[in-house]
This record gives structure tokens, sequence and C-alpha cells, in this order.
């Protein structure tokens, strides 16, 4: 199961409300087309700023991480170059899998609990709104997903990009792992990702360096790079 918020959806008005979402459900089916899933066969509930999918049996959720969330990303990057400010697209994607259960046609069941408290995350929350414009997608798999399908490594998903993060919304605390498509993360101790792409982690000094990025050194002398565009 995947949600999406979109990023500062409020005030925009009724007009641009309805061609941005409009132009996020285009991109999301063609992304979802990319990663051969069947949009008219997911289960789909419009969230007003966001939307849950829910997909069919047999979907691999690996295929919902790659191509899904980079090919998406990039397709919010090319629709934001001419796009106005009010119609811009910058979203937060969470993703969960577990047993739900179908009545009077509406799904119901644990894991959309789990998946709502992702969407909502704080550290997802924070570390898009510091990340740079180019960023379109942030994305935050559960522990239960990290443990499945990223830590395995299959091809097209890097363990090495997803951060681990504690979160807690309402009743529920947990561990989730958030990706940011085209941009590697490194969190130097005592720091956390918002910092980082703010930078201004703990006890760093940080460098422009030419090419693709901004350099960290640390008090230890070790270096972190991140920004690198993976277009």
């Amino acid at each position: 199961m995947f949600a999406v918020d979109v990023e500062r959806s409020s005030g925009r008005g009724n007009v641009a409300m309805m061609r941005y979402q409009e132009a996020l459900f285009a991109q999301l089916r063609e992304a979802f087309a990319t990663s051969r899933i069947d949009w008219d066969a997911c289960h789909r509930e419009d969230l007003g700023d966001g939307v849950l999918v829910i997909a069919p049996q047999g979907v691999a959720k690996s295929s919902l991480i790659h191509p899904l969330a980079a090919d998406l990303a990039g397709r919010l990057r090319s629709y934001n170059r001419t796009a106005g400010d009010s119609t811009k697209i910058r979203i937060r994607m969470a993703l969960h899998a577990g047993d739900v259960h179908v009545q009077d046609g509406r799904i119901v069941g644990r894991p959309l609990e789990v998946l709502a408290r992702l969407l909502d995350a704080p550290p997802g929350r924070e570390a898009l709104r510091a990340a740079p414009e180019s960023a379109t997608v942030l994305l935050l798999v559960s522990q239960h997903v990290y443990e499945e399908t990223v830590q395995h490594g299959y091809p097209g998903i890097d363990p090495e990009t997803f951060t681990k993060v504690r979160y807690t919304v309402k009743e529920t605390t947990g561990d989730a792992w958030l990706h940011l498509p085209g941009h590697h993360v490194v969190v130097p101790a005592g720091s956390s990702v918002a910092d980082v792409l703010a930078g201004n982690p703990a006890n760093v000094q940080h460098n422009t360096v030419t090419g693709s990025g901004v350099m960290f050194n640390n008090q230890s002398g070790s270096q972190h790079i991140y920004g690198r565009d993976a277009r």
C-alpha cells in the first residue's frame, strides 16, 4: 500500500488545487505504467491533497520503489519546470505492506493506520522542507518493507541511499527508512536528515565544491558528500 501527500497544499485555491491534482494523477498513472503496475486494477482513495493506492495481489513490493519512485520524481521535476508557483508539486510518499480487509467497498485494517502515520511522520515533513527544489519526491518506507525488500538490494534499489529515522505520530512510535530519489544523503552522528539537507549538521563544516554536490567535513576529518542528482 502506497500513499502520497502534496507538500504545502493548503491555501492555493480551488483552481490551482484542481490543476495540480489532475497533473499528479496523470504523472502517477504514467509512473505506474513504467513500473508495470496496472493503475486501473489498484484500489484508490482520494485523500484531498493526495491519494491512497493499494496494489492488486501479486505486485512485488520492490516495484513500488524501483522504478516507480525515481521515475515519478523525474516526471514531477519536468512538470515543475513549466508549472506556476501555485501548481508546482512536491510530494511525500509512504510505503507499507500488510493484510487489509474489504468491507462494504472500503478497505480497513491496522496496516492503513501505520501507513497514515508514516505519511505524517515529522522526519519526512522536515526533510522535504529542507531539501532543494529539485527534490520532488521523498519516500518513507516502513521497517517491514525495509526488511522484506530494501535491505536485500534488489536491482535498482540501493540500501545505502535509505536513512533510518525514528518518528512519533499520535499514539504510534516506530522506525522508518527515508529515501530521496536522485539525492544520496549521508547523515553524520548527532544530526538529522533535515540538518544535512539544510547544510547545518551538528559539528560539521560545509564547503561548496565544484561539480555536483556539497561536501561536509566533520571534526574527525572524514568527508560526506550529498546532492548528486541521479537523473
